[in-house]
């Protein structure tokens, strides 16, 4: 069978992490038929915008996408790709689990969580305004329908994979009516998955009890600010965004990433950490259900990972992106 993906190389290092995810899942035996459209600041003076209709086009059509880091300007300039695709697409879904891995020196051994963001509404609506000069309102969407959706995502994830527990975290004591219904919403989906311990904390409890100890939680469940926030956090105990996979999944298509920024200080030169969008690229393996070949993927990033030679920079080796990636593809 063939799979026909979306290729979206993105800006700075995004080029050469996506060639090396590529070289990785070719390496399984799997046939991919590759359509590449580029999206974010690099096409902006060529298309007018970051995001253009022929890539949201290519996504709908073949269902999934690979993509690399896109870069953002801040306080100015276009609208975030990621949080565009998003919306366009309806990708309620973002998944990001994060494990310890061999070899990968952290302060924390026996990590095994998944963060589960709700990734279309919230204050990422982007519905703000100036009020007067010098006060800005930003409006916190929270509705019903994505709440329920997204909560009941946790629940069938907890249950397919073997999960024990969904935590929702949430602020409800001070947003009262915003994250109570967030939780209104998880309490009713919990009462339909026998099984599936359900609890609830409140984030910033949430936020120190991870540092003080991440292998107490199994799901985590969040609002779309909130879990854009801990999973970078969740990211840092497993060697930083360099190592952590991310997926975005609607009812009809999903895109997979890597979650870490363009860096275009070091875009060219070989140096960039690939595994990210390389775990990434096992996620959209499960996704349309190779699941031995995404097992492989795993075991081969693994077994690179617990030897120690082929590492780079950011993990104290000097191998580069490309070397990375042909000794993950070997052990394919």
């Amino acid at each position: 069978m063939s799979y026909t993906v979306t290729l979206i190389p993105g800006d700075g290092i995004g080029p050469e992490v996506v060639g090396a995810a590529v070289r990785v899942l070719e390496a399984t035996g799997l046939a991919f038929q590759w359509e590449t459209e580029n999206a974010g600041a690099s096409v902006v003076g060529e298309s007018g915008t970051a995001l253009p209709p022929r890539v949201l086009d290519s996504i709908r059509r073949n269902k999934v996408a690979l993509k690399g880091p896109t870069g953002t300007p801040i306080g100015t300039g276009h609208r975030s790709v990621n949080v565009e695709l998003r919306k366009q697409l309806d990708l309620y879904a973002n998944l990001r689990p994060v494990r310890s891995l061999p070899g990968v020196k952290s302060r924390y051994d026996g990590v095994d969580l998944v963060v589960v963001r709700e990734n279309t509404e919230d204050l990422y609506s982007g519905l703000e305004h100036v009020v007067v000069p010098g006060v800005v309102e930003s409006i916190k969407i929270i509705t019903e329908r994505a709440s329920t959706r997204i909560a009941r995502y946790a629940f069938d994830y907890a249950r397919t994979h073997g999960r024990k527990r969904v935590s929702a975290v949430h602020k409800a004591n001070i947003m009262k009516l915003s994250d109570g219904l967030f939780l209104d919403c998880c309490r009713r989906v919990a009462k339909d998955y026998a099984g599936v311990t359900y609890d609830e904390i409140i984030v910033d409890n949430c936020c120190m009890q991870l540092v003080l100890d991440p292998t107490r939680f199994d799901i985590l469940l969040l609002e779309n600010l909130y879990g854009d926030i801990v999973s970078d956090l969740c990211a840092g105990f497993i060697g930083g965004l360099g190592m952590a996979p991310g997926a975005n999944i609607g009812e009809e298509t999903a895109v997979f990433e890597a979650v870490h920024g363009s860096a275009p200080d070091i875009a060219g030169k070989n140096l960039a950490n690939p595994i990210a969008i390389v775990f990434s690229g096992a996620l959209l393996l499960d996704h349309v259900g190779e699941h031995d070949a995404a097992d492989r993927v795993r075991r081969a990033v693994h077994a690179v990972l617990a030897e120690g030679v082929k590492l780079t920079r950011d993990l104290g080796g000097a191998a580069g992106t490309t070397e990375i990636a042909e000794a993950i593809a070997a052990k394919v």
